[in-house]
């Protein structure tokens, strides 16, 4: 799976509805991931910081501030291209609400992280009064992130309180004895020096049913190293770059973005 890691923030404004369109409409992304956090008036909105400072041209908490407030910031004001230009200043670009994203892309599936507790639990109803269940995974670092969520009957990505045990135990004969009660494991390639990712760790994971995807990556050679071990999705800032990949290696069909003479 071409997994659009906040839309493609190497290539977009992150976490914009602008950037997941350009996914799916460019380079035939699978899935989205993104991040979500509650505003002061109760709004599940789509930004991964907990501050508007370093993506938008404003400033302040996103909980302390109402969704008025925020939809009047450019959220294409911090994107900076790899010339030191910022391409997306003043084009209209605002921070979306999780629920004109998930209207709006309703042919992918999403990976959503809750970054904010108090998000979890609107979070999880506005995904239900749509009946979007089947293709939204809640995703958390920590269980109590998501706590407000619990009972949700989509899928559920595995924590680090469940990585952690799955990764110490898997070289164990017969893989361990743990098994992970999620959905999926996302997971870094390293995380603080140790190396996460393995033949060994994916092939064990498929032995319990559970997909690999490996966050967040954005060099070509290593996307081609962990198809060869296995992995069934990738994270990645350069939804370009995996596309060509993919088609290169799956025989996947070119999306739009790699036709001949596309911009």
């Amino acid at each position: 799976m071409l997994v659009a890691h906040r839309g493609g923030a190497a290539l977009a404004p992150e976490n914009t509805l602008f950037a997941f369109r350009h996914a799916i409409d460019v380079w035939g992304a699978d899935m989205l991931e993104m991040d979500v956090r509650r505003t002061a008036d109760g709004e599940v909105v789509v930004i991964h910081d907990l501050t508007v400072d370093r993506t938008t041209n404003g400033s302040g908490t996103v909980r302390d501030m109402t969704m008025d407030e925020i939809r009047s910031l450019d959220a294409g004001y911090g994107f900076v291209d790899d010339e030191g230009r910022h391409p997306f200043r003043g084009r209209g670009i605002v921070v979306p609400t999780f629920e004109e994203v998930l209207v709006s892309c309703a042919s992918v599936w999403f990976t959503v992280e809750v970054k904010d507790p108090a998000a979890a639990g609107p979070l999880a109803d506005v995904i239900v009064r749509h009946g979007a269940e089947a293709r939204v995974l809640i995703a958390a670092d920590h269980e109590r992130k998501r706590h407000g969520a619990m009972g949700y009957a989509g899928p559920w990505g595995a924590s680090r309180r469940q990585i952690l045990p799955f990764w110490l135990s898997h070289k164990l004969p017969g893989g361990g004895p743990y098994t992970p009660a999620a959905d999926i494991l996302q997971v870094p390639e390293w995380w603080r020096g140790h190396r996460i990712v393995t033949p060994r760790l994916v092939a064990q994971a498929h032995r319990r049913n559970l997909p690999v995807q490996v966050w967040t990556v954005d060099d070509v050679d290593t996307m081609h190293r962990l198809l060869d071990w296995g992995v069934d999705g990738i994270q990645t800032d350069r939804p370009d770059l995996l596309a060509e990949v993919l088609t290169e290696r799956v025989g996947r069909p070119a999306p739009s973005g790699l036709a001949p003479g596309a911009a």
